[in-house]
C-alpha cells in the first residue's frame, strides 16, 4: 500500500494506466486516487505522451464510467482520450468521493454519532447521596 501512499503524498490526484493489480487499484482508492484505464491499443506511446503534459477528467464519476481524459501539451495542442474509471461499485465510488477510506470512515462515524439519541443527563436522585 505504500506505493498509493506516496503517489498521493506526492499531490497526484489521478494514475492513468494501461490496466491495473486488483491490490494496487484499491490501494489508490482507499487513498483517494482515481484510477483511470486506456482503452485497448491506447497508451503513453501511441498518444506520445512526454511528462510535460497537464491534464483534466471530464465525466459523471460512476462505476466503470466511460470518462474523457483532456491532455493539453505545452505548445497548446488538446488532445481528449476516452478512458475508463476504474472505481468499479458504487461503495468505491463513495469511498473516491470522501477522499480516501479514512476520511470516508470519519465522515460515517460522524453521521452515526450526529444520528443517535443524545445521552440523558445521569440522576442522583434515590441512590442515598446526602449534601453536607
Amino acid at each position: 500500500d505504500w506505493a498509493a501512499k506516496g503517489v498521493r503524498l506526492a499531490g497526484v490526484e489521478t494514475v492513468v494506466a494501461e490496466g491495473f493489480e486488483r491490490i494496487h487499484r484499491t490501494n489508490l482508492i482507499g487513498m483517494g486516487v482515481l484510477p483511470l484505464e486506456f482503452a485497448p491499443g491506447t497508451n503513453r506511446h501511441t498518444l506520445a505522451l512526454d511528462g510535460t503534459e497537464t491534464y483534466d477528467v471530464e465525466g459523471a464519476l460512476q462505476a466503470r464510467a466511460h470518462l474523457t481524459l483532456i491532455v493539453r501539451r505545452r505548445n497548446g495542442e488538446i488532445t481528449r482520450v476516452p478512458m475508463t474509471c476504474r472505481l468499479d461499485t458504487a461503495d468505491e465510488v463513495a469511498v473516491y468521493a470522501a477522499g480516501g477510506v479514512l476520511q470516508r470512515f470519519a465522515q460515517d462515524f460522524l453521521a452515526a454519532r450526529a444520528a443517535a439519541p443524545s445521552p440523558q443527563p445521569l440522576s442522583h436522585e434515590g441512590r442515598g447521596a446526602s449534601a453536607h
